[in-house]
């Protein structure tokens, strides 16, 4: 069996990067419009986080959590402090999956109930748990049987959730905006009905912000744009600009009874000491701010643009910078164009959405260059 085998490879081997650009073997420079699934919110090799980790890998490079560590504690009381509302209690793991096993036993575990509510069209992760939260059965098959006691409803019906969630439900778990799902944007109304609707039931509201947080949409966290406060929240991907990192913010209720849980690798220094400096530069610069601007910018470059060219795109739609472009051809092949006649790169969100998940840092004359991009592979 050959290495790399459950990852389809492309044709780019990439060397280096540097902001809002990744650079071949070849010395091919690439417009990095995916931030490998938003795990760069300040683009590559950016000088604090790279700092950062370079004097914590000369002290520490790790130590079971149970040890307390500076930048560990550092990084606890960061998160408990830009975490939103009375959001107080973390847990780090590794990965936006784990984050999301994570939630799903605390709330299990502080209901003492079973029932998981999750949305069609949604996405949790791979592992077991979190992929029986998980929508599509491209993803679930090959795999069943999953944990049992998942519910889904179709994403934005209040209706169908008040139905679903009830005395035996510990939990509903919720995209602000789906990413997988093709970047749809909750309604505020919507996320107010689940938090009224939770609440009445005594289950837990749990907000995966694992793509959408760390700035992404204009906020340092998606609920704080519709002032929706959940029970839990989930990060990861940007959280240590391109270090493995995920957590697990919780309310009171939730930690006073989380049951047993753990992970050998929760919390390591070096992964700290990234997060701690992609956090506070975030913070410092106004990153979310920043972003909602040039998001705005890019989106209405992009509709402009359509309609200009005479373009076949159907719809754009996102919020901040996390975009998606529904167009009525196939994504892939659009992407493939971009990246090999371009040197631009995107992601794909389903059959016929081109997602956007650019480092947060990028300026409007990046926008530019992928419009322009854009349109002439779609032209």
């Amino acid at each position: 069996m050959s290495g790399g085998f459950v990852f389809s490879e492309k044709p780019i081997q990439i060397e280096s990067g540097d902001g809002a650009y990744l650079y071949d073997t070849k010395g091919t420079e690439y417009l990095d419009f995916g931030a490998s699934y938003a795990v760069t919110p300040l683009g590559h090799s950016h000088p604090a986080v790279t700092e950062a980790i370079q004097e914590q890998a000369e002290t520490l490079t790790y130590v079971q959590a149970s040890y307390p560590v500076e930048v560990r504690t550092e990084l606890y009381e960061k998160l408990a402090a830009l975490a939103p509302g009375d959001i107080e209690n973390v847990w780090l793991c590794n990965s936006g999956t784990e984050a999301n096993e994570a939630a799903m036993k605390f709330a299990r575990a502080a209901t003492g109930r079973s029932k998981i509510v999750a949305t069609k069209r949604g996405f949790h992760g791979r592992t077991m748990g979190a992929l029986a939260m998980t929508w599509k059965d491209k993803y679930k098959k090959p795999f069943e049987p999953l944990a049992g006691g998942v519910e889904f409803v179709p994403y934005g019906d209040g209706e169908a959730l008040a139905e679903a969630v009830d005395d035996e439900t510990a939990a509903f778990f919720v995209e602000p905006v789906q990413g997988e799902g093709g970047i749809h944007p909750a309604t505020t109304e919507y996320l107010q009905h689940a938090r009224e609707v939770t609440d009445e039931a005594g289950a837990a509201l749990v907000f995966d912000e694992i793509q959408t947080g760390v700035g992404r949409t204009g906020n340092l966290w998606a609920c704080e744009g519709v002032g929706v406060e959940p029970d839990i929240l989930t990060s990861a991907k940007g959280i240590a600009n391109g270090l493995p990192l995920g957590a697990t913010l919780v309310k009171d209720w939730i930690a006073d009874n989380p049951g047993d849980h753990g992970s050998t690798f929760s919390g390591g220094p070096v992964v700290c000491a990234a997060a701690n400096a992609t956090l506070d530069t975030i913070v410092d610069e106004d990153v979310p701010a920043h972003a909602a601007h040039v998001g705005e910018y890019l989106r209405s470059e992009l509709e402009a643009a359509a309609e200009t060219h005479d373009l076949p795109v159907r719809e754009v739609r996102g919020s901040g910078l996390m975009i998606g472009i529904q167009i009525k051809r196939g994504a892939n092949r659009v992407l493939k164009n971009l990246a090999l006649s371009e040197q631009v790169l995107a992601l794909p969100a389903g059959r016929t959405v081109v997602r956007l998940l650019p480092p947060l840092t990028i300026d409007e004359s990046h926008a530019d260059q992928f419009v322009e991009s854009f349109a002439e592979v779609l032209g």
